[in-house]
């Protein structure tokens, strides 16, 4: 398993962008040389934990739940053959594009060490929205997506550090549960009556994930 990418965004100005601003930081290249990568802070106020990354929409995005988002190599060579179309790393946003490493199906706090210091803990899957549709171009985007589930990983960071294209990866722990970033996806999305399901992973799950499914408990138990 390794680190393909590491893939950086700066403000853009573009149409189709939910942030009242009209920016966005999601058409994220490969760069090259170390990239720091650090807890961020809360979401709201604080962005992307990888140093040089831009996150123009505090409302959804970055903050130390969603410090760093993953995205697996062959979903992208997959959708590929699906849309008919190159899509190079980077091109879901994603900050890091790996190899060997199934992002979606990584469980709720999983840990990856990267490189020789950083390890990495996943909180959850990627929801699709307007700016990522409108990034990509293609029609009907959010369905498909949220149809297909393959959503790649958000993760906190546990240990910052330094992260290069080229990086060893390594899975230094795996919770004894089965709630992955995938069924997080679809119990916050279309399968709502997973969420109970959640409680196995609570410790590790992004805070609004956590607060979502307490509030599905109080309203309908399980």
């Amino acid at each position: 398993m390794r680190l393909l990418s590491v893939n950086l965004g700066r403000p853009k100005s573009v149409p189709y962008t939910d942030n009242p601003q009209g920016v966005t930081g999601i058409d994220k290249q490969p760069v090259e040389g170390p990239v720091r990568v650090a807890a961020p802070g809360p979401k709201g106020v604080a962005g992307s934990g990888l140093a040089g990354d831009a996150v123009c929409d505090l409302r959804h995005h970055g903050g130390d739940d969603q410090a760093v988002y993953a995205v697996a190599r062959e979903d992208l060579d997959d959708w590929e053959r699906e849309l008919g179309r190159t899509l190079g790393n980077g091109a879901f946003g994603e900050n890091l594009t790996t190899e060997g490493l199934d992002a979606s199906g990584a469980r709720i706090g999983e840990r990856w060490r990267i490189g020789p210091t950083v390890v990495l803990e996943v909180t959850g899957g990627r929801i699709p929205c307007r700016t990522f549709q409108g990034h990509l171009g293609e029609k009907g985007w959010v369905r498909r997506f949220t149809q297909k589930a393959a959503t790649g990983a958000y993760l906190r960071v546990i240990e910052p550090g330094e992260i290069r294209a080229g990086d060893a990866i390594e899975i230094v722990h795996v919770p004894d549960h089965e709630v992955t970033a995938r069924m997080e996806f679809q119990a916050t999305t279309t399968h709502r009556e997973l969420l109970p399901r959640l409680l196995e992973a609570e410790d590790a799950l992004h805070s609004e994930t956590r607060a979502a499914v307490h509030k599905y408990l109080a309203k309908y138990g399980g």
